[in-house]
């Protein structure tokens, strides 16, 4: 029977956090607090639950692949992240997330992560140290939607959508993809796509 850790109503400083037992389920918050801790993840999303809190000069490490898993009720300043992490969100959704006044991301590293399909949210981008190629970032996509759709693109690589239900948020800051993953996905090689991401000073690499 799989058992419930609970880190909640304190503050934890200097530790190192091992979120890594197959048969237990971990809940960061409400209410937490961590300072120049490490922080082990490896368990899958099922097992790893974020509520609200934040992580100050930390380092989080993903042991296993983060995904599909909305960061935004956490706050996290001058941290850094390694590992692998696709289909996760960082900063504040404002009005969209319970607990959405807890959220926010500043003066953080990325330089030793993967991202894919990793989104950011009202928040500076230019505190953010991005990962570089074969990773890249779009920064301020609705901003630059006009101009990234003025042009073609290989395969089935769509940069932004404008219209629908699945148009760009206006709090959207930026949005990682690891391009290998990418490439795979819309069907073109890994140069067709570098070639296209390089003719935009704003798609960081």
């Amino acid at each position: 029977m799989s058992r419930n850790i609970h880190y909640e109503n304190r503050e934890i400083q200097g530790e190192r956090l091992e979120l890594t037992d197959k048969e237990a389920s971990y809940w960061l918050g409400p209410n937490l607090t961590l300072r120049g801790c490490t922080v082990v993840i490896g368990v899958s999303r099922r097992q790893f639950v974020p509520m609200w809190g934040s992580l100050i000069d930390c380092t989080i490490e993903a042991k296993r692949q983060v995904e599909d898993l909305w960061w935004t009720r956490m706050r996290f300043e001058g941290c850094r992240f390694k590992g692998r992490y696709s289909g996760v969100g960082f900063g504040q959704r404002v009005g969209v997330d319970t607990w959405w006044e807890h959220g926010g991301i500043a003066n953080c590293d990325f330089s030793e992560a993967r991202l894919d399909l990793c989104s950011f949210h009202g928040c500076d981008m230019r505190t953010i140290q991005l990962p570089k190629w074969p990773c890249f970032t779009i920064l301020d996509p609705l901003k630059h939607g006009p101009e990234l759709l003025s042009v073609p693109w290989p395969g089935d690589f769509f940069p932004v959508t404008l219209q629908g239900p699945s148009k760009e948020r206006p709090d959207r800051a930026a949005l990682s993809f690891y391009a290998p993953a990418e490439a795979k996905r819309s069907g073109v090689s890994l140069e067709e796509l570098k070639a296209a991401v390089e003719r935009f000073d704003f798609i960081v690499r």
